[in-house]
């Protein structure tokens, strides 16, 4: 159970998703937005494989560092933010399919640090995999050390 320091944190995240450039760049939509917890998902592109045609390893700590951050970023107060601190990702298969979906909650919430675990998975027809793993550290920004940059 998470505390909600921000009870219009889905609006919040709705509005900041409209500045996501990247996110839009790599075609992910994050669709799930509720306490400590976050989805998405990308329709596979040929951009988003490597050589051999399976999906990049980049795509797929990308997709779990979002679901991650939003993850924190719903248990923030309205004047905080979040930036990945660490993040280690294990990868279970590779990536193959038409989508990949991404979840990410937090674990473990704290005032400057929320722990949080993202899931990878592809669908590739009726067939859905788990293809990673990932913990991260979301580290809080604060109104001050924002001003100091």
């Amino acid at each position: 159970m998470v505390k909600i320091f921000n009870p219009e944190f889905k609006s919040r995240i709705e509005k900041f998703l409209e500045r996501q450039h990247f996110m839009k760049l790599v075609g992910f939509d994050l669709n799930v937005i509720e306490e400590g917890r976050t989805e998405g998902w990308l329709d596979l592109r040929e951009e988003h494989k490597q050589q051999v045609g399976l999906v990049h390893g980049g795509v797929t700590a990308t997709l779990a560092d979002i679901v991650a951050g939003f993850a924190a970023f719903t248990v923030v107060k309205e004047d905080q933010h979040v930036v990945t601190g660490e993040i280690k990702i294990s990868y279970f298969t590779p990536g193959r399919g038409q989508k990949l979906h991404a979840k990410g909650w937090v674990v473990k919430q704290g005032k400057k640090m929320n722990f949080c675990e993202a899931e990878v998975w592809a669908l590739d027809g009726e067939k859905k995999t788990l293809i990673a793993k990932a913990t991260t550290t979301m580290v809080t920004i604060f109104p001050e050390d924002r001003a100091k940059s």
